[in-house]
């Protein structure tokens, strides 16, 4: 899954690509690097990233899924809570909802139902704009699990098909940095729930903070943290360095099929 942020304040390529031509050379970009998901967003979600309305929102993720749809044949994710942006996106192409609140918004289950989309739901501790300021846990790997279990409850509940579900732990949001590394050390876990795992792990603040890099420079950190994650049940990696990300999923795959004997 390719990072594609339409917004002037994503924590690592903020405002890169707002323009909608810029936008259209990313995602080919990484269609042409192997990327089987483009995840459009328009809203930073950032630790501390205010929100905006649906209106601006939707100026920015409209146009840009419009045209990906028309230049590539690749499916699409529209990274968003809202739930009339959730509606134009899949009206204008978009096939997969990834929710950082889960699909809690007033009639987005039963919306997701009725259009038959894939959804994502994720697990996060707070709002984007203070989540970091104090998480607390118990067992953090516990009681994320129980919250994914319970809110895909809530969407078969709804009507949306099992097999349309996926949960991703939501690490950064709303994590301390001994939760995101029991969560990954703990990825098994989730994996064995019974949904396709999805996991974020690309520039993350946790690698800096156990390699002391900037977000820049945080390539090598990921592909470990990935190769870690697929080995561990992960089948969708997000992240924003498709090509080089793609080759490290490759060989841990190759080593898993044990093709080579």
């Amino acid at each position: 899954m390719g990072v594609l942020n339409v917004t002037p304040d994503s924590f690592s390529d903020g405002g890169r690509y707002m323009d909608i031509q810029a936008a259209l050379e990313r995602a080919r970009s990484m269609v042409a690097e192997g990327a089987a998901i483009i995840d459009v967003g328009g809203e930073s979600t950032r630790p501390r990233s205010q929100g905006v309305d649906a209106a601006t929102e939707l100026a920015r993720v409209i146009p840009i899924i419009t045209a990906i749809t028309a230049a590539f044949e690749v499916a699409i994710s529209i990274d968003t809570s809202k739930l009339e942006v959730m509606i134009a996106a899949v009206e204008a192409g978009a096939c997969i909802v990834n929710d950082i609140r889960a699909l809690q918004a007033p009639g987005a289950r039963e919306w997701a139902a009725d259009a038959g989309v894939g959804v994502c739901l994720m697990h996060m501790q707070g709002e984007p704009l203070t989540m970091q300021d104090n998480p607390e846990y118990h067992d953090a790997v516990g009681e994320v699990i129980a919250f994914l279990v319970e809110q895909r409850e809530a969407c078969l509940a709804a009507g949306i098909a099992p097999e349309a579900v996926a949960f991703d732990p939501g690490l950064g949001f709303g994590k301390r940095h001994e939760d995101n590394l029991a969560l990954l050390k703990n990825l098994s876990h989730l994996a064995a729930l019974g949904a396709p795992l999805l996991v974020g792990v690309s520039r993350k603040s946790t690698i800096g903070r156990v390699l002391g890099r900037p977000s820049g420079e945080r390539l090598a950190g990921g592909l470990g943290l990935a190769a870690w994650a697929v080995g561990a049940g992960a089948r969708i990696v997000r992240t924003h360095d498709v090509a080089a990300t793609r080759d490290a999923i490759l060989m841990v795959d190759a080593v898993m099929q044990g093709r080579g004997q």
